[in-house]
């Protein structure tokens, strides 16, 4: 079992640094309430506002069925006014069905995506984390018993030890040295199955992941030179995007620029999201993961991107932080596994990654 108390400890004072009098907005689904209920409690005793806004399950399934072009192509005023107010927020994923969108088109996804990206741009100027409570969904999309994927869960949080907080000190101390050694590369090469891509990574910045904006979290990212990505990328590890499952995708670059793309599964979400506007078929994300609680993949990328061994590469938009420029409504994390003769390398030299549980 997880201990809501202590996970909501952990958010509050390693993720978010809750402060007084500041106003904390906290989303997720009924589903996770035993963590809301305890993140409720832990914001008040550190004399903050908390501002759950909880809803069903299948909101968002119910929202496509009944959108009209008002609610596809804008969004109500009112929520931005709330973004503009906040200090912090939370997203807590606790969904009912993984596969809830599967049936939705693909164009209405990304059109809803467009309209929305204003209030992404201010979510992401605010202190934020992302998150997960473990429900039977994830479990199932897992393919796991509920008893053990919430063991995992746990132990990827790092709430199966005796200091959390220390435990993540410590992975971003390792995470650090990491960064050490890339921020001298100028050119980063992915080799594995049916993968040999280049980016350029010279004058970028890269991010320590350590907890602080993803929880469970493990690894180190930057935002790739936008016209460097030149080879071919496959990502076995498949992919839940927003509700949609996406299968077996290779990408092939030249000059940064996606020129052939196709998935054995959810290909039309794939060209459908490719297609989204100018900057959605360049990378906006270079990451390397790091979390050696994460064997396996999930179906969450929240999890599956922090499996140690593995990178991934965004389409999409950049993180500012890194020195990226490229700008889109679309962030998708895909992910390639070089756990099983794969290799990472930094101007010719490989580098190293954990990929067993010590």
């Amino acid at each position: 079992m997880i201990d809501p108390d202590a996970f909501a400890a952990l958010l509050c004072d390693w993720c978010l640094e809750v402060q007084p009098s500041q106003q904390v907005l906290v989303l997720s689904t009924t589903l996770a309430e035993p963590l809301l209920l305890a993140l409720h409690r832990a914001i008040l005793n550190r004399e903050a506002w908390p501002l759950l806004r909880i809803s069903p399950s299948t909101l968002a399934e119910q929202f496509h069925a009944h959108a009209r072009d008002l609610h596809l192509d804008g969004y109500a005023p009112i929520e931005l006014a709330e973004l503009e107010a906040t200090d912090a927020w939370l997203r807590v994923d606790a969904p009912g069905n993984t596969r809830a969108l599967s049936g939705v088109d693909a164009a209405q996804i990304t059109r809803r995506a467009r309209a929305v990206a204003p209030l992404q741009q201010v979510r992401l100027s605010r202190r934020w984390c992302g998150t997960i409570w473990p429900t039977p969904a994830l479990a199932q999309q897992a393919g796991m018993a509920q008893a053990d994927y919430t063991r995992l869960i746990r132990s990827a949080l790092f709430l199966d030890r005796p200091d959390p907080a220390e435990a993540w000190r410590q992975l971003s101390a390792w995470q650090a040295e990491l960064i050490d050694r890339l921020s001298q590369a100028a050119e980063i090469r992915i080799e594995a199955d049916g993968t040999d891509l280049r980016l350029r990574v010279d004058g970028r910045r890269w991010i320590n992941s350590d907890g602080r904006r993803n929880m469970p979290s493990g690894e180190v990212f930057t935002g790739p030179r936008e016209d460097s990505a030149t080879g071919t990328v496959r990502f076995t590890v498949p992919s839940n995007h927003r509700g949609v499952q996406v299968e077996d995708v290779e990408l092939r670059f030249q000059s940064g620029q996606v020129v052939s793309a196709r998935a054995a599964r959810g290909d039309d979400h794939l060209q459908a999201a490719l297609a989204m506007d100018a900057g959605s078929g360049r990378l906006g994300e270079l990451g390397i993961g790091s979390n050696q609680a994460i064997q396996r993949p999930t179906g969450s990328t929240l999890l599956d991107e922090k499996m140690a061994g593995t990178v991934h590469l965004a389409l999409g938009r950049s993180y500012a932080e890194t020195g990226g420029v490229n700008q889109s409504a679309l962030h998708w994390d895909l992910i390639c596994d070089l756990r099983q003769g794969g290799r990472l390398s930094a101007d010719g030299e490989v580098i190293d990654l954990p990929a067993r549980l010590s």
